[in-house]
């Protein structure tokens, strides 16, 4: 009956035909299926065999019986078809995968090698594909590497595969050392896994690397289209590589590419996040002239948020009237960036207005529409009524995101709420709501200014340990926190930990550590400190320069306090040793204050009158007339500009 079916539907291009065959499943058992799939490979051929197979696995009562793959495969390899066997293989992982069995079928797939299967590429391919769409990466890599070992040859799908699955996981150095073995082996991927992989690598901030495949794919055939062109001009203008960006695109029309809408709106939102909105309007005008592109949504929402950044509310709410005026819908973007633009400028009633609006038009405030909503509140200094507003975002259904939180523990960390916002920080992790290191540099900086450092130094390690990079600023609290605690050995190891992990310092970090150490006295490591920062161009700040140079004073070391000042550019030089002087003579330190008079009337030609007057009120406290009276000769004689205190004239 199965052999008369199967001739029947011979004529089918289906290979192997679908059979419709008159019998009822449930009166047909298992092992009577595996009996009939065998006898029909060895009496009347594979294709046979696989017909009343295929038309078996139609039936829930025999799809998930692992037996009948086996046996089927088994037949076809006993008939030389190995082929055939791959595909049974294959339906095989895909039938259990639907029940949560795929590993169980992948092993048993492999197995069947020690029956004669000799397994295909596109047999791997397909377990690859079945397994990564499951979750189960690290298990296709294994598939790959075991069938790799024994003969298979990967194929260019392969390898993309891989990389297209750490790409979507953000897993961007996975997906990089896949890139490599498929260039490696001389493969060129598609055009679409190139648009993905340049907006993965640009997402996750390896731009430099996204533009280095961009250039290896072409130079090894692979011709880039206008999608391709315009996902790494969007990369590099998010990063702020906005020249670059306009010089792909000249590129890009050079090769004969016409820029979309999609390409504009990419430079004109990196232009706004420039804080070039005039530059980004004159590329906003060319789309509207244009006779082939015109703004969109995106391209409006775009304008609107650079002009929201540099607080012109006017010409953003104008646009927004433009874009409805030529049919465009504002979406919750829109109305959220407008939003955001006057809680920041304070406009919290028009604020309020456009979320009615918004609500009206069919547009629910998403998390982001409330945060910028809560943020701005509570930057004004309006704390119970973000409260409220936060209780309103609760209310209708949504959850309060990492960004929510940060601004909630900032603003009690501003309050000096330490305990609550702890606890902010603790409930966000309860909740499954990762803190990014930004959250988490809030909380270690408010620690630190209150002098807490075990417990800063624990939620420092805390986010080291959940892989997350600390930066400058995280560094720059904790050396200030054990400079403030009078530990400085802990703020030179932070600071040494720092550089050892590729965070440069900056003069704010360099002045923290030299005013800790100044605390301590340690003046020929804070002296080595300030040297290696100015080395490095960096400047010191006027607190540093004082500091450092006053504890000089303080030892009766003057000829190094003016070693470390004259160090710098003049102007820098003069202020620092006016107000030197003024903080000698603050300390009645009389004598060291007219030295170094001395040497600023040598510089300047035009005396300071507060700096004169300090100078003259700790001569005449100190009864130190003969001083007065040497630097009022001094400046006489040098015709220095001098306001009219020195001989009491008017």
């Amino acid at each position: 009956m199965v052999r008369d079916a199967y001739y029947k539907h011979a004529h089918v291009r289906a290979s192997p035909p679908r059979l419709s065959l008159n019998v009822n499943c449930e009166t047909l058992t298992p092992e009577q299926a595996i009996t009939v799939v065998a006898s029909l490979a060895n009496e009347a051929g594979s294709m046979v065999a696989l017909s009343f197979f295929y038309w078996a696995i139609g039936s829930d009562k025999f799809r998930h019986f692992m037996r009948l793959y086996i046996v089927c495969a088994a037949s076809l390899i006993g008939n030389g078809n190995s082929e055939r066997a791959n595909e049974v293989m294959q339906c095989m992982v895909k039938s259990f995968a639907e029940i949560g069995r795929l590993k169980e079928a992948i092993d048993m797939a492999l197995e069947m090698q020690n029956q004669g299967l000799v397994p295909t590429t596109r047999l791997m391919n397909f377990v690859m594909e079945v397994a990564i769409g499951r979750g189960f990466l690290d298990y296709a890599e294994n598939v790959f590497d075991y069938l790799s070992e024994r003969g298979v040859c990967p194929d260019p799908n392969s390898y993309k595969l891989m990389v297209v699955a750490y790409c979507r996981m953000g897993s961007i150095l996975e997906a990089d050392a896949w890139l490599r073995k498929l260039i490696d082996r001389d493969f060129v991927i598609d055009n679409a896994t190139l648009t993905l992989i340049t907006n993965s690598f640009c997402e996750k901030g390896f731009v430099t690397r996204a533009i280095w495949y961009f250039r290896k794919m072409a130079d090894m055939g692979l011709a880039p289209n206008v999608l391709n062109y315009t996902s790494l001009i969007n990369g590099l203008c998010k990063k702020g590589s906005i020249k670059q960006g306009f010089e792909l695109l000249e590129e890009m029309v050079r090769k004969g590419w016409k820029p979309n809408v999609y390409t504009h709106t990419a430079l004109i939102d990196g232009l706004c996040k420039k804080g070039w909105s005039d530059k980004a309007f004159r590329l906003f005008l060319k789309l509207v002239r244009s006779e082939n592109y015109k703004p969109n949504v995106l391209t409006y929402t775009a304008m609107i948020s650079g002009y929201c950044r540099e607080n012109k509310m006017n010409r953003a709410e104008m646009l927004f009237s433009r874009m409805q005026e030529q049919g465009l819908i504002p979406n919750t973007n829109t109305y959220t960036t407008l939003i955001d633009g006057h809680c920041k400028g304070g406009n919290f009633e028009r604020a309020y207005e456009l979320m009615g609006i918004m609500t009206d038009a069919g547009f629910s405030p998403n998390i982001c529409t409330y945060n910028a909503l809560i943020d701005g509140l509570c930057k004004r200094g309006r704390f119970e009524e973000a409260c409220k507003m936060l209780k309103k975002c609760f209310q209708s259904g949504l959850e309060a995101d990492l960004f929510t939180y940060s601004i909630l523990i900032n603003e009690q960390c501003k309050r000096a709420s330490i305990e609550q916002a702890l606890a902010l920080l603790s409930r966000m992790i309860k909740l499954a709501v990762q803190p990014d290191i930004h959250t988490y540099t809030i909380m270690i900086s408010a620690l630190c200014k209150q002098k807490r450092m075990k417990e800063s130094e624990k939620i420092f390690e805390e986010a080291i340990r959940l892989g997350l990079v600390p930066t400058k600023k995280t560094y720059t609290s904790m050396i200030g926190g054990f400079c403030r605690d009078g530990n400085a050995n802990l703020a030179i190891k932070f600071f040494h930990r720092m550089s050892d992990y590729g965070c440069l310092p900056d003069s704010i970090t360099y002045c923290a550590l030299i005013s800790g150490l100044c605390k301590e006295s340690r003046l020929k490591e804070a002296r080595r400190l300030y040297d290696s920062m100015l080395d490095k161009g960096l400047t010191p700040c006027e607190v540093t320069r004082l500091t450092l140079a006053y504890e000089y004073c303080k030892k009766n070391e003057s000829a190094n306090a003016l070693l470390i000042l004259e160090r710098l550019e003049n102007k820098l030089w003069i202020r620092t040793v006016n107000t030197l002087v003024r903080k000698l003579c603050s300390e009645k330190k009389v004598g060291m204050a007219a030295l170094f008079f001395h040497k600023l009337t040598d510089k300047e030609t035009r005396v300071d009158r507060v700096t004169l007057a300090a100078f003259m009120t700790a001569c005449y406290e100190s009864n130190k007339y003969a001083l007065l009276s040497d630097l009022t000769k001094r400046i006489r004689e040098g015709n220095a500009a001098t306001p009219n205190l020195v001989d009491g004239s008017t």
